[in-house]
């Protein structure tokens, strides 16, 4: 209730003091297609001034999802077994979920059972944004989740300073610097590749043509500085972060003895990271844009790194592969390669539009995707992931309101498990396949207002089924995976607003 209140409060004394347009991306159908914000002359200053925006989705979801995963059991909650055997002989189903019970009494649940799905509504998602000009070319930009899957409670996204001039100093040269320069400072979005300008992020849908984003979905907040650089239809970024969702100072505490054995790429300690792009974007016709970006990030060893698991807001694909017990469920159909301690990551995007006709454009993005990493204490060395996705969308009308589209996208991964805590053992698992096929098709009723509608198919190869001891076959060394034969497929609606 408290929230609530604070939120009406500020809202309202900003939109008392007015309204400007600042240099960020705006949150309607003009914001489609829109990477960096290029560079424009700022608005003349004439005191501080506020700009409210926000952005909601809601859908209704008809998925439905299997899988042939073995059966691991949990009890109530605590220790985990495996054993399968003659032990657990008399089944009940509670609230949907299967449990066995052993002679004693005590119910084991069934991790890799999925949690039934029926059609309905999901939760609605948004967003609040403010935009606040400070200076002239000196803008702020903050983004709060008001309602998201992944937090039931408001969070801030994030918040920068963004200067595309620098009128507290008086210098000629900065002025001719800044007429193609950029600088953002603060607790932002990183600019790693294009994909995460196209992507649906919470209540802000309006977009993406699709319902869900990539299945390897690289997007996160972190704190630091970056320079972009537009001259010309050329592009440059650099970026320098701490590499974390978040700020903290607490590392491990590793002795002399320990540290030389130490599996923690960091050593204990928090490494910055750094990231860059190269690209070119250019109208090159009346009919023909191109853009062509190739991007990076490194972190040499980081202690919670989530450049594949930083999305606050969660999937827009509700329940699909996931069981009732588990914790990961925010991020349903995705796949987290788990790097979070080294990453080293390059992406290639290429973006081409053309003009069919008067009121027919075909548009395509595709993206090519190389990870490399690891995560805390694995003592295998760096693993990989590598992504591909291509989105054909066919835009109709004298606005282009209309469009349809179909997505391929694939992810392929080493994965490994720990196969003793005490000893800190790991093993080498099967690379693992995901592959989506998605056609959607909606309508922008006005350039606030928009309706979509997906069919999606999404499968799992390669997931393991369990790994057993080779003299105690009743031995389970690496339990069965959920996603172990897992598909899903079905329709999501989505109604969207963004001011």
């Amino acid at each position: 209730m408290f929230m609530k209140k604070l939120v009406l409060c500020v809202s309202a004394a900003c939109m008392l003091s007015g309204v400007v347009v600042g240099q960020s991306r705006a949150t309607d159908k003009d914001g489609l297609n829109v990477f960096e914000v290029p560079k424009t002359e700022p608005a003349p200053f004439d005191g501080l001034k506020v700009k409210i925006g926000g952005a909601f989705t809601q859908s209704w979801q008809s998925l439905k999802d299997e899988n042939t995963a073995t059966p691991v059991f949990k009890w109530d909650g605590a220790a985990y077994e495996y054993n399968t055997g003659a032990n657990y002989n008399k089944t009940t189903v509670i609230n949907g979920v299967t449990y066995n019970t052993m002679v004693n009494g005590a119910k084991y649940a069934n991790l890799n059972q999925l949690v039934p799905i029926k059609p309905g509504f999901n939760t609605a998602n948004a967003n609040l944004y403010f935009d606040v000009a400070l200076a002239e070319g000196v803008n702020l930009n903050m983004t709060l989740y008001l309602s998201s899957r992944h937090h039931n409670e408001c969070w801030v996204k994030g918040g920068y300073i963004q200067f595309d001039k620098v009128p507290f100093i008086k210098s000629q040269l900065l002025d001719d610097i800044m007429k193609f320069t950029t600088v953002k400072v603060g607790h932002m979005e990183i600019n790693y590749g294009d994909a995460h300008f196209r992507r649906s992020d919470n209540g802000c849908s309006i977009y993406n043509p699709f319902v869900e984003n990539y299945i390897m979905d690289e997007f996160a907040t972190e704190i630091g500085a970056e320079v972009d650089l537009q001259h010309k239809g050329f592009i440059g970024v650099l970026g320098v972060t701490n590499g974390e969702i978040k700020g903290d100072i607490g590392g491990l505490s590793l002795t002399p003895a320990t540290a030389s054995a130490n599996p923690y790429p960091s050593e204990g300690n928090r490494h910055p990271s750094i990231l860059g792009k190269l690209g070119y974007d250019k109208q090159l016709t009346d009919k023909f844009r191109v853009r062509a970006s190739v991007s990076g990030y490194y972190n040499s060893g980081a202690m919670s790194s989530t450049l594949f698991g930083g999305d606050r807001g969660g999937s827009h694909y509700f329940g699909v592969i996931e069981n009732a017990l588990s914790t990961g469920a925010a991020f349903s159909g995705r796949f987290n390669p788990q790097f979070s301690d080294k990453i080293q990551t390059a992406m290639g995007n290429l973006l081409l539009k053309y003009k069919l006709m008067d009121g027919l454009s075909l548009e395509s993005f595709t993206t090519l995707e190389s990870a490399k990493g690891r995560s805390q204490k694995e003592t295998l060395g760096d693993r990989t992931a590598s992504q591909f996705a291509e989105d054909f969308v066919l835009r109709l009308g004298k606005n282009e309101n209309f469009w349809v589209g179909g997505r391929y996208n694939t992810v392929t991964s080493g994965m490994s498990a720990q196969t003793s805590t005490s000893a800190n053992t790991w093993t080498a698992l099967p690379d693992i396949t995901i592959d989506r096929i998605a056609i959607s098709g909606g309508w922008y009723m006005t350039k606030n207002i928009m309706a979509k509608v997906e069919y999606v198919n999404q499968k799992y190869k390669g997931f393991t089924n369990g790994i057993y001891d080779a003299t105690t076959p009743t031995k389970v060394i690496v339990p069965a995976d959920i996603r172990n034969g897992a598909k899903f497929n079905g329709v999501v609606f989505e109604a969207v607003v963004g001011f």
